[in-house]
């Protein structure tokens, strides 16, 4: 009869331990994606802010491009606001990105490089009749605690 308890509180305790473990699992599982899912948003979203400029609205449009900007990639980008945006005006430049696909490379808690393909429709002085390009970047995402943000942008052949 004790040997008969034991093993069936043996077994209550396996049981328990095992499905504390499974919740666990499916936890940090789903933890891991939500966390691949924004640091994808973001490239995403960067890429397409990059892509999308017009005459009228280019003020906006690089404060929104700077508004997730961190690193190497706001330092860089950050000395050139004023040329960029004087060209952009002088050339009557109309962009319209949309980002075709991405895709995770590697990834950790604190950052991701993330490849996306995007294609821009751009017109301007030179050029009224709008022209496709297609582009392909490589996005370092960082994980911080005030937010996920864009550190580095390169293209890729």
């Amino acid at each position: 009869m004790v040997l008969a308890l034991a093993a069936a509180i043996v077994l209550v305790l396996a049981l328990v331990v095992g499905a504390g473990f499974a919740a666990f699992t499916a936890y940090s599982a789903n933890q891991d994606e939500d966390l691949r899912a924004q640091y994808t948003e973001t490239a995403r979203q960067a890429v397409l802010n990059l892509t999308t400029i017009r005459a009228e609205t280019a003020k906006e449009d690089i404060d929104r491009i700077l508004s997730v900007a961190s690193g190497d990639f706001k330092t860089e980008f950050d000395g050139r606001v004023d040329p960029f945006m004087d060209v952009v005006k002088q050339a009557n430049v109309v962009s319209t990105g949309e980002v075709v696909e991405s895709g995770i490379v590697t990834a950790d808690d604190e950052s991701a490089q993330v490849l996306v393909a995007a294609k821009q429709m751009v017109s301007n002085n030179g050029s009224p009749e709008p022209q496709s390009r297609q582009y392909r970047f490589r996005v370092t995402v960082s994980n911080a605690d005030t937010g996920m943000t864009v550190s580095k942008v390169e293209f890729v052949g």
